[in-house]
């Protein structure tokens, strides 16, 4: 059990906690479970020194509410230089589920329908700019603060520093951005998926915002690769209405991401 501020402890009496290692956030994660319950709830919590900070997930998190089917807020506190986000949890199976592998022709097409229906959404209301002034910005803030792991850095690229990484991102920097509203993270775990394939819902917007369409498509194409082959990941890029998919970019935004 881990100590929890009043207002979140109220919540959580006797609950049954799972840890969720899926994924790459900072953030401590737990599944919560109250007794009698058939809906659980998930628990982030994440300590303000490491300079990674769930108040973006939250603040979009409140700006999605209606518009996709997000996690419902129950609460977030901000404690001891600690902070604490607690939604509920949405039903389904996440997409990189290898039990779904037998469906995958529709899986990926829901996928790519997925996708378009976020970049849909309407950005003139949107105060979350994620443009690449404002995110390569960020890889180097990222970068000069040590929180770059090197380690972890894709196949391709493994053995390189950061600096050269860095270098090679602002060579290779897109002329022109196809803006729209993006998920900033859209990999298989972030998308769950009901029992009959369909989309459930979207977890982990912390780096959502407006952003050239190819930071989610470059993820997505990686992600999948990673998770069933290539050739789904071509066919995503296909049900997503990309007959000539711009190679460049997908490269660009998938070196991007090793910053963050």
């Amino acid at each position: 059990m881990i100590p929890l501020p009043l207002k979140l402890a109220a919540h959580l009496v006797d609950a049954m906690w799972t840890p969720i290692t899926i994924g790459c956030s900072v953030a401590q994660t737990f599944r919560l479970q109250l007794p009698g319950h058939g809906v659980g709830m998930y628990l982030k919590m994440v300590d303000r020194d490491t300079r990674r900070s769930l108040q973006p997930e939250y603040e979009r998190l409140v700006w999605l509410q209606g518009k996709l089917p997000v996690p419902n807020i129950i609460d977030f506190v901000t404690e001891d230089n600690r902070e604490y986000l607690l939604t509920v949890e949405l039903p389904g199976t996440h997409a990189a589920d290898q039990s779904s592998s037998n469906s995958l022709p529709g899986i990926v097409q829901e996928l790519a329908q997925a996708l378009r229906r976020i970049h849909a959404l309407p950005i003139d209301d949107c105060p979350f700019e994620k443009n690449l002034t404002i995110h390569i910005a960020e890889a180097r803030q990222n970068m000069e603060l040590g929180l770059v792991d090197v380690e972890d850095f894709d196949r391709k690229r493994s053995g390189r520093s950061s600096d050269s990484l860095y270098r090679e991102l602002l060579i290779t920097r897109p002329q022109n951005e196809d803006l729209v509203f993006t998920h900033g993270d859209y990999c298989l775990p972030n998308i769950l998926l009901c029992e009959d394939g369909r989309l459930s819902g979207y977890i982990d917007w912390g780096n959502a915002g407006i952003a050239d369409r190819y930071q989610d498509l470059a993820l997505a194409h990686r992600s999948l690769i990673y998770n069933f082959g290539m050739t789904w990941a071509e066919l995503f890029l296909h049900e997503y209405g990309l007959e000539r998919p711009d190679r460049e970019k997908i490269e660009f935004y998938q070196l991007l991401d090793e910053f963050f």
